[in-house]
């Protein structure tokens, strides 16, 4: 390389790095007023970007890079949008894939020929193969189903439906499904999310609408939840009360005097070694007595599904405990 080749282009650099620098600090420069130095903000409404400290107007007649259609309610405003549902955990995909509709109909409703319905019907074949390209995504599509199926039974809400995804996720590419079903760790990712969400399901709830035994799901969520260093409190026998006491169709001061008979009974620390199912169904029935409302233990046995048994063990214990508190 010839001297002045080499000059011209160390000059070239150096132009650069001084106009890169001089815009950089007119970056800067639009960012705060030019009167007073304060903070600029952008009023989208009129268009204009003005000083938060003075008022000035620095820019007027601004491009607005928002939608050129008005709404007036959320029925509208979601009818007009141009984009796509939000991503979700609960796919395996992350719904991020193209859905061929089963209806055999075009755009304007009509009915497709039966050429083109063998088409649309090979399409649809070849859309589903190209979703789960690979063994991981097969077994996460299984999974997430299981647990959505789980879910909709157990009437949780979506938020324990995304976490038990997520969950499943994480066992999923940290190797932990090889010697385990994929139905019996989906059902511990659904268990786990349930208690971390406030919303707990009892093993025998979950075990019901699983297609593993209760003794699998134990198994399964102690090494799950070892494995992937999940924090889960112990079940608190209190978020039990709501559910119980909505299908008992109870009121609330029942509801409210369960939650009293079970504060006392953990200062008193009878709930210590005590199943949290087994405390809350009889703080439900000893609240309905005490409130003059008539519920049977067998009711409640079949909502909380629990013995009976152990609902007039635990009944006696919460009402000891009541009585010491009241002794002066």
């Amino acid at each position: 390389m010839t001297d002045s080749v080499r000059g011209y282009t160390t000059e070239r650099s150096r132009a650069r790095e001084s106009e890169d620098e001089t815009e950089s600090t007119e970056e800067g420069e639009q960012l705060r007023c030019p009167e007073c130095g304060g903070q600029l903000a952008t009023d989208t409404e009129h268009g204009e970007t003005v000083c938060a400290d003075c008022g000035l107007v620095v820019e007027e007649d601004e491009i607005d890079h928002g939608p050129e259609w008005r709404a007036f309610d959320s029925k509208e405003k979601d009818q007009k949008s141009r984009v796509g549902a939000p991503t979700t955990q609960m796919m395996h995909d992350k719904g991020l894939s193209t859905n061929i509709g089963w209806q055999d109909k075009d755009a304007y409703g009509k009915t497709l020929s039966s050429r083109q319905r063998e088409k649309m019907q090979r399409l649809r074949t070849w859309n589903e193969r190209f979703r789960t390209r690979d063994s991981k995504e097969r077994n996460l599509k299984q999974a997430l189903g299981e647990i959505d199926r789980m879910a909709s039974a157990l009437g949780l809400p979506e938020n324990v439906r995304e976490t038990a995804s997520v969950i499943y996720r994480r066992a999923l590419s940290d190797d932990l499904l090889p010697g385990r079903s994929i139905e019996g760790v989906a059902t511990s990712a659904l268990y786990a999310a349930a208690r971390q969400a406030g919303t707990p399901r009892s093993l025998d709830e979950i075990a019901t609408v699983s297609r593993v035994d209760k003794d699998e799901i134990a198994r399964t969520y102690r090494y799950v939840v070892r494995e992937l260093g999940l924090e889960i409190q112990p079940a608190d026998p209190e978020q039990y009360v709501p559910r119980f006491a909505s299908e008992l169709d109870l009121s609330d001061e029942s509801e409210r005097r369960a939650r009293d008979l079970l504060k006392t009974a953990k200062d008193q620390g009878v709930h210590s070694g005590k199943s949290p199912v087994g405390l809350a169904a009889a703080a439900i029935y000893a609240a309905a007595l005490l409130t003059n409302e008539k519920v049977t233990q067998s009711e409640v046995s079949e909502v909380a599904n629990i013995s009976e048994v152990t609902i007039r063990n635990r009944y006696h214990e919460l009402l000891e405990a009541e009585e010491q508190i009241q002794v002066p």
